[in-house]
């Protein structure tokens, strides 16, 4: 079966979000290990020197083209790239993987109102219908279908600080959306780009976590750590990321951020060994099933 450029957009976005589930476990596994300006800084320097020898000539032949993008070039780079990464890593030192994933479902809602107000793309009825799908799986799966664990559910204040990840997350997606015209390059010519700008405004707060932290160790497992968020989590995911929000829409698009809790589950039981349980599967179900109504809205 061929997929339709649709269908392959919506492949991205969901391979994306598994990604940034394995992303949100590495941020909470090396907490301790690798401070979070660190990995972030790290982390995007690695994914730099992996893809600029390969977009240089791609940058300098689009020059015209990323000069007339002119200052949203780096205000994406200031949102997508250097905030939403340290915000999130940051979150991880005091408050578990899950509780990133969940708090970072508040991107679909924050998308749908945002796309409304700056884009003037309200979803349709059915996207709506979509939304409301998509959260009852969701709060079943939080629940593990029991209310009583919903509402003794607590938050941590890392919860806060992702929270503003995730408002920073949409703001990044609807202005991808908004400025499109705008960003006519390559997808791996913009996110060079990106990359590029991005970098210099993670390192001033870097060095100040360097002189008041310190650095990490240099084991097999923190550079793992490390090469897992540079290919997997940025270079692969937000090439998928940003391809499915130019075909889709930011609204569609911050739809498959359900999935996370759900991926978090499966990635538990896979590297873990953490059984899989029926609250899983309910929730993991009514939350695809949400998706699929939104797709066809």
């Amino acid at each position: 079966m061929v997929l339709s450029r649709q269908g392959l957009a919506f492949a991205g976005l969901v391979l994306a979000i598994l990604l940034w589930s394995g992303n949100a476990l590495v941020g909470r596994a090396y907490h301790e290990d690798i401070p979070p300006l660190s990995l972030s800084f790290w982390r995007w320097s690695l994914a730099s020197a992996l893809l600029l020898p390969f977009v240089a000539r791609s940058i300098w032949r689009h020059r015209q083209a990323l000069l007339a993008a002119g200052w949203r070039l780096p205000v994406l780079a200031a949102v997508g790239i250097a905030s939403y990464n340290s915000l999130l890593y940051t979150a991880a030192q005091s408050t578990p993987a899950i509780n990133l994933t969940l708090v970072g479902t508040c991107l679909p809602l924050a998308t749908f109102v945002g796309a409304g107000v700056l884009l003037g793309e309200w979803p349709a009825r059915r996207a709506w219908v979509g939304l409301v799908v998509a959260l009852l799986g969701l709060c079943y799966l939080i629940s593990r279908g029991s209310l009583e664990v919903l509402t003794s559910l607590s938050f941590a204040g890392g919860d806060l600080i992702m929270l503003l990840a995730v408002l920073v997350w949409a703001t990044y997606t609807l202005l991808l959306r908004r400025w499109r015209r705008y960003l006519t390059v390559p997808p791996l010519t913009l996110l060079g780009v990106l990359m590029l700008l991005g970098l210099p405004c993670i390192l001033p707060f870097y060095l100040l976590e360097l002189s008041l932290r310190g650095g990490f160790a240099v084991t097999p497992g923190n550079l793992a750590a490390i090469a897992y968020t540079a290919v997997f989590a940025s270079l692969v995911a937000y090439l998928a990321w940003n391809h499915g929000v130019s075909v889709l829409g930011a609204a569609a698009a911050s739809l498959t951020n359900y999935l996370m809790p759900v991926f978090t589950a499966l990635l538990g039981w896979v590297l873990l060994g953490e059984p899989l349980q029926s609250y899983h599967l309910v929730g993991g179900g009514l939350i695809f099933a949400g998706l699929l109504a939104t797709r066809r809205a």
